[in-house]
């Protein structure tokens, strides 16, 4: 009826949005009961607006209930906008910020809010990375996340412990960070958390004292999901866009095991090295590319992202690893193309890494751990992230 009425919008008014009674009720008693053409139009877009978003809504349904095509010949997308937002990435630029009403399990869009000011555009990217690094631990897991990269990582028997031990990761670098935690915030943490100039947090909830105490500073953005941050039966599907067109792919959350390494070097890793890869495996998957983390036990110490070389990104994990990088294990999103990486991360002190192989120079980059003594496993998949 809605879209039927709508085709005749010249002659007929169809008012979806009861948020426009008031202004059209005084339109018409000041026009004798008319509406101004603009007006007219202004009603026959909303009104297509609320069937196809409509339509979207009983197509996505049933596409996700009665089909198992990951990719229908045609996509139709019913986002509802939650907020306009004061710009996008930088304050030239103008932004809003729209929601999957069948978005299943925690996410940004369904966190509560419960203090500081609103969300900016690079808030909401930097809280949805972090919460995905999050879900990958079972443990008490904190990490700070800057410019959509971790720049600290750690689990820890306690989430206080996990945050201090993350933040001392590069403390320079969380300046302004977003934190997430996969456990509720405590006293213990909040204090911590307190010190810092910090952005915005997310985690499943707080302590009643937590909350007081973080609300003390005024610009602090806290968010709450009152569920658990944990991993989803359903990885989902990642959307991004491009000028005439739109990317999906499926997301991996496949977790490796020790089962799966394959050990290419001489020296076979210690169950100790085997526990640290495997945490900094989970890490390296959400470091945009090319990626490089050093980690020791369950911490990063020292990562490298961004970067148009795999030997850049191992210096900087080494730089920003500073003393903590001997004793450490490598975890790389891709193959080495050459063995100057593996060289780099010797000079740092690493003495095992984890990747994913493939590289037509597997086997001199495989001589070049064995000439360091370093123990080095390959996953037979990669992470990369462009």
């Amino acid at each position: 009826m809605i879209r039927s009425a709508a085709k005749n919008y010249q002659s007929v008014a169809v008012v979806t949005n009861p948020s426009r009674y008031e202004a059209i009720i005084d339109e018409m008693r000041k026009s004798g009961g008319n509406l101004s053409n603009e007006t007219h139009q202004a009603l026959l877009l909303e009104a297509f607006q609320t069937t196809a978003f409509y339509d979207a809504m009983i197509t996505t349904y049933l596409q996700r209930n009665f089909s198992d095509q990951i990719f229908p010949s045609t996509i139709a997308l019913g986002f509802e906008k939650m907020q306009e937002l004061r710009y996008g990435e930088n304050p030239n630029q103008q932004a809003a910020f729209y929601a999957d009403p069948f978005c299943s399990g925690t996410c940004v869009s369904r966190a509560e809010k419960l203090h500081g000011k609103e969300l900016s555009y690079n808030n909401i990217l930097d809280l949805d990375a972090a919460m995905d690094i999050v879900r990958e631990f079972d443990r008490p897991t904190a990490v700070v996340m800057k410019h959509t990269n971790p720049c600290g990582v750690a689990s820890s028997d306690k989430i206080s412990e996990a945050f201090i031990t993350a933040y001392a990761v590069d403390p320079v670098a969380a300046f302004g960070c977003v934190i997430s935690t996969n456990r509720d915030i405590d006293v213990a943490t909040a204090k911590e958390i307190s010190k810092y100039f910090v952005e915005a947090v997310v985690a499943p909830n707080y302590e009643d004292e937590a909350l007081e105490i973080l609300t003390k500073k005024k610009n602090i953005r806290l968010l709450r999901t009152m569920a658990p941050i944990a991993k989803e039966g359903s990885a989902g599907i990642a959307m991004k866009g491009v000028k005439g067109g739109l990317l999906m792919q499926t997301k991996s959350y496949v977790d490796l095991t020790p089962e799966n390494l394959k050990v290419m070097t001489e020296r076979k890793p210690t169950e100790e090295e085997v526990k640290a890869m495997l945490f900094a495996w989970k890490v390296v998957k959400h470091v945009w590319s090319n990626a490089i983390v050093f980690c020791k036990d369950e911490r990063a110490v020292g990562i490298g992202a961004g970067q148009m070389s795999r030997v850049d990104s191992s210096i900087i994990a080494g730089i920003k690893a500073k003393g903590e990088a001997k004793g450490s294990v490598m975890a790389s999103d891709a193959f080495f193309p050459f063995r100057d990486g593996v060289d780099e991360a010797a000079k740092a002190g690493v003495t095992a890494i984890i990747q994913p192989g493939g590289s037509i120079r597997d086997e001199e980059v495989i001589e070049a751990a064995n000439e360091h003594g370093m123990a080095m496993v390959f996953t037979g998949s990669r992470v990369f992230r462009h």
